[in-house]
């Protein structure tokens, strides 16, 4: 196996486990958010419109992340900085 191969199937193996990581940390994240939001709806029924918006402001700024890592692991399937 040449070098070249080695590095193109690590960056393989590399982007699954960058793509798995950030669904799961995604997943994750958003459903403590989402959770805690509507229990802060619950006890303060008053304020739902506010804690909503704040709600899916910190949603959004979740799932920013795992766009940025999709990317990175794009980059290291597609042009690739580690072959010659």
């Amino acid at each position: 196996m040449t070098e070249n191969a080695i590095i193109t199937a690590t960056s393989l193996i590399a982007a699954a486990l960058i793509g798995m990581a950030a669904s799961l940390a995604a997943a994750f994240g958003n459903s403590n958010l989402c959770g805690k939001a509507i229990e802060s709806m619950a006890r303060q029924p008053e304020e739902s419109g506010r804690l909503f918006t704040n709600m899916l402001v910190a949603v959004g700024l979740v799932e920013s992340m795992p766009i940025l890592c999709y990317v990175i692991a794009i980059v290291l399937v597609f042009a690739n900085p580690f072959v010659k």
